[in-house]
């Protein structure tokens, strides 16, 4: 996946600055306009890089993706001007965040010069960026064969582009009639029993991520009150949901707890189109609206209610003619 942002002329002469400061551990960069740009600098105000991590907490967002370019030298006069680059992508951050920033790491180091970067890495979490997190960080690596910074930041690009292929043209095309997706064999039967009016009118639906295979999860029967307590809280769900209307419209709803995993929620959004199409193919659905939530309690009934308002259209009046002088 090309993202087509480079960095900017800005962030190059931060980053010179970097490089010959002696009183700064780090710079902050996002993406901006087509562009990696410096957000902040980081000061250093400790005696060890260790120490200094302290100062990103003021920085981290839980979701907001970030690139932090850090001196690993504890002595930042010392001739060893070797920077550490840290991918910072919280499993909260917009899913479209998440692979744009993946996507364009390898050219955030290859435009700022990979001499500077013998180490690249890679984090979810804000605890990661601490001392303690980094010692664990350490240990790891010395105890496994790491990639190089080049591979495992294609690796990380290759799976953001096969999610985003498979949600866009890989498995989402049509096939004599049938959608390309490994789902179980209980799903076109739960949801023709839902096109045809049962007694049931809520299906759920999970993603087994080892297998990225549609999996069937459940089938019940809620009102729009009740809809929200009757889907997951704890996992990410695809629902279709037979409202009350007089057409029977079915909505499908997408939830993806901001607990979820980065690589789960990636694949959750490159599913939904097979999913809709899925249902839609093999179970006779007709989706008529579509709703994307973090979490279930936001698919409250006044929610569902104004997906289906009817807008009040204003009578179209005639010229009324003045009435005639006379009797009343």
């Amino acid at each position: 996946m090309q993202s087509g942002i480079s960095a900017s002329a800005e962030l190059q002469e931060a980053l010179q600055s970097l490089i010959t400061s002696t009183t700064q551990r780090g710079i902050l960069a996002t993406i901006s306009q087509e562009a990696i740009v410096p957000a902040a600098p980081i000061p250093s105000t400790h005696v060890t890089f260790l120490e200094d991590l302290s100062n990103l907490k003021d920085f981290i967002k839980p979701n907001e993706a970030l690139y932090i370019l850090l001196r690993r030298n504890d002595v930042l006069s010392s001739p060893d001007k070797s920077l550490v680059a840290v991918t910072y992508v919280p499993n909260a951050a917009p899913v479209r965040q998440k692979m744009l920033f993946a996507a364009t790491r390898l050219t955030l180091v290859r435009e700022l010069g990979g001499e500077h970067f013998p180490e690249s890495i890679f984090c979810t979490e804000a605890d990661e960026l601490t001392a303690e997190g980094w010692e664990r960080h350490l240990k790891h690596t010395e105890s496994s064969n790491p990639l190089t910074a080049e591979e495992q930041s294609l690796q990380d690009i290759k799976e953001a582009e096969a999610l985003e292929s498979r949600g866009t043209q890989g498995q989402s095309l049509a096939q004599g009639g049938r959608i390309a997706i490994r789902a179980d064999d209980e799903i076109s039967g739960a949801l023709r029993q839902l096109a045809e009016g049962g007694s049931d009118n809520l299906v759920q639906l999970r993603m087994d991520v080892p297998t990225e295979t549609l999996k069937f999860v459940s089938s019940s029967s809620a009102s729009a009150d009740s809809l929200a307590s009757a889907i997951d809280k704890q996992e990410p769900r695809f629902s279709f949901y037979r409202h009350s209307d007089p057409d029977s419209s079915v909505v499908f709803i997408s939830t993806c707890p901001s607990g979820a995993k980065i690589r789960e929620r990636m694949l959750y959004a490159a599913s939904r189109s097979n999913v809709i199409s899925l249902a839609q193919n093999e179970g006779g659905l007709k989706v008529a609206k579509r709703l994307e939530a973090t979490n279930p309690d936001e698919i409250t009934a006044q929610v569902i209610a104004d997906e289906f308002k009817v807008e009040e259209k204003e009578e179209k009046k005639g010229f009324a003619k003045p009435k005639r002088p006379g009797r009343k």
